[in-house]
């Protein structure tokens, strides 16, 4: 998910419990996180089901009038 200065921050964290199914707690810091970084992990899943969340979340984003990018992102090798 990634950051922008329009969507608020409660209705990020809407999001990540809502599509991503995190508790308050670790939506707060999840959100946060994005909010300081500009970046953030919300899971990991395969492509396919990546993909349908960014879909979702994006068309929820628009309904509710907020401007809020995801993106989907191969996971890196480094161990």
């Amino acid at each position: 998910m990634l950051n922008d200065d329009y969507t608020p921050m409660d209705f990020v964290v809407e999001l990540l419990t809502r599509f991503f199914q995190h508790d308050d707690d670790s939506a707060s810091r999840i959100m946060m996180a994005i909010h300081q970084k500009g970046v953030g992990i919300c899971g990991i899943y395969p492509r396919d089901i990546a993909e349908s969340k960014v879909m979702q979340v994006e068309a929820y984003c628009r309904q509710h009038g907020h401007p809020l990018c995801c993106s989907v992102e191969k996971e890196s090798d480094e161990s």
